[in-house]
């Protein structure tokens, strides 16, 4: 009978520590991976996050200032009727500057505001600025407001909206189910949108948020988009006059804060042209293995953080179609 042997002790800590080794080897490489999948998930969350608030943003400024099939400039001068101002109406800086126009100045269809200096406290929290309606805006960011007709002719209309009604010279801002009478005309929603950024209480998160603001018989305002921290806007202003070499092109971009009355109110040789949108996403929660101190440009002005949080930021410039100069 042969005799049966075990193993020695010096050979059990040699395949202890050969196991051992292999194990942790593959545990680093477990760790690895999922740190890079958390990663990944959240630069992609970004990603879609940025790009579906810089889509929407750009989408409404590309119709701005549409009217339908008028032709001229939008004012209270020509149209036939004008509503009363609506339940919370949101009135920004400028003698004209509500929801619809009044007979005193020029209608304002697209204006902006900073809110609070550079490089703030990242949590500090400020009313709307100009912007009588608001008051839970966030710091370092912007404002803006624009005033158009949703593209889209109606057939019908209902009691939970207004309407514009227009032909090439006249139109009218009505609401109800019976439109007015106007030959050679089409009906459309009347719209008037304000975007800016807020911080919401998630649970036991504070998350930013971009806001928006949408007529209806009232302005109302909800969260569209989580995770977008700043937006801010500079303003392509094409200074020449008619006819001079240069005319209807942009020839500088201003922040809010650095715009004149006269060019907010599109006014001799003053003309917006394009706007430059700036979108910083933010991650939703920390990540406290990574420390981020990046600073990020927004054309005119910069920001930096030393937090936790990963951000993406975000750029495009849109030309305004309907800004009425003769060249396009």
């Amino acid at each position: 009978m042969n005799n049966q042997r075990g193993f020695t002790l010096v050979e059990i800590f040699i395949s202890l520590a050969v196991g051992l080794a292999l194990f942790a080897g593959v545990l680093s490489v477990f760790v690895g991976i999922k740190t890079t999948t958390t990663e990944t998930a959240t630069y992609g969350e970004l990603q879609e996050n940025g790009r579906f608030a810089l889509s929407v943003l750009s989408d409404d400024l590309l119709k701005q200032d549409f009217w339908g099939d008028y032709t001229g400039t939008f004012d209270f001068s020509m149209l036939t009727s004008v509503p009363g101002v609506p339940d919370t109406e949101c009135n920004g800086a400028g003698l004209n500057n509500g929801t619809f126009p009044i007979a005193i100045g020029h209608f304002r269809t697209l204006w902006g505001d900073r809110i609070a200096a550079i490089n703030p406290d990242p949590g500090a929290v400020q009313d709307g600025g100009d912007m009588d309606c608001i008051v839970d805006a966030k710091a370092s960011s912007d404002i803006i407001q624009l005033k158009r007709a949703i593209s889209q002719p109606l057939t019908a209309t209902t009691a939970n909206n207004y309407y514009i009604i227009a032909n090439l010279s006249e139109a009218e801002i009505f609401t109800g189910t019976t439109p007015p009478e106007l030959d050679n005309s089409q009906i459309w929603e009347y719209q008037h949108h304000i975007y800016y950024v807020k911080d919401e209480q998630q649970g036991t998160n504070t998350v930013p948020v971009l806001m928006q603001g949408r007529l209806t018989t009232k302005m109302t305002f909800d969260p569209i988009i989580d995770g977008i921290e700043v937006v801010r806007f500079m303003y392509g202003v094409d200074t020449d006059a008619p006819g001079t070499a240069g005319y209807g092109i942009a020839d500088t971009f201003l922040s809010a804060d650095n715009m004149t009355n006269t060019q907010w109110d599109n006014g001799s040789n003053n003309r917006i042209l394009a706007v430059r949108i700036f979108v910083l996403a933010r991650s939703i929660l920390p990540d406290n293995k990574y420390t981020n101190t990046n600073t990020y440009s927004f054309g005119d002005t910069t920001l930096t953080y030393n937090d936790n949080y990963r951000r993406l930021l975000f750029s495009s410039t849109v030309t305004l179609y309907n800004a009425g100069v003769d060249s396009w």
